[in-house]
């Protein structure tokens, strides 16, 4: 918002759970938003842009390319910007074949806690937390994850949150909208099954 002719923006640091107001001092000012924090705001009609044309001079390059390295994209929809994140952790074993299929069904993208990743089960590209990619989709469904401070703060602030892990003390639990005590194994087909039926009557 803008006070005073300045702008001021609310972030959250330290694993969400700080907030931290900041004025703008400097004459412009570019703000960035996380995708799915807000919803676009409907206009009547479309408004066109006026461009401004500015001359400039570029110095000398003072960097010089060494190499290229491609980097294999993660499949599906991108990770920070999916309405839907359906993730594994240590509970699944490795196997992430129903962690996939879910996130598929729903039209969503497959996530990681560090475990897995670490495990070498799943890429990195696909890690939620604080060393990862920070989320924040309509659902985030956590799938054998324990739910430590360093994933919690990269997906804590989802619309809403479903938990399925053996452990009752699990710390996910603390967080989530809707928890199921259970084996992955059992209740993700069950959810699958569901959903396809649902579907399946239109």
């Amino acid at each position: 918002e803008v006070v005073d002719g300045r702008v001021e923006t609310t972030q959250t640091v330290f694993a969400a759970t700080w907030n931290v107001r900041t004025r703008i001092n400097a004459p412009v000012a570019a703000v960035g938003v996380r995708p799915n924090t807000t919803q676009a705001v409907p206009v009547e009609a479309a408004v066109a842009p006026t461009v401004v044309t500015v001359a400039a001079e570029a110095p000398d390059a003072r960097e010089t390319l060494v190499s290229v390295t491609l980097v294999e994209a993660a499949e599906g929809v991108p990770l920070a910007e999916a309405p839907v994140v359906v993730s594994g952790g240590r509970g699944t074993g490795g196997d992430y074949t129903l962690v996939r299929e879910l996130a598929e069904l729903l039209g969503g993208a497959v996530g990681a806690s560090r475990d897995a990743t670490d495990e070498g089960w799943i890429s990195h590209e696909h890690m939620v937390g604080q060393t990862g990619t920070t989320v924040t989709p309509a659902l985030y469904v956590a799938c054998g994850i324990s739910g430590a401070v360093h994933h919690r703060g990269g997906m804590q602030a989802s619309g809403t949150i479903v938990a399925v892990n053996l452990d009752p003390d699990a710390p996910i639990f603390e967080i989530c909208d809707f928890g199921v005590v259970g084996s992955l194994f059992d209740v993700l087909p069950q959810a699958i099954e569901v959903i396809k039926e649902h579907r399946a009557k239109g």
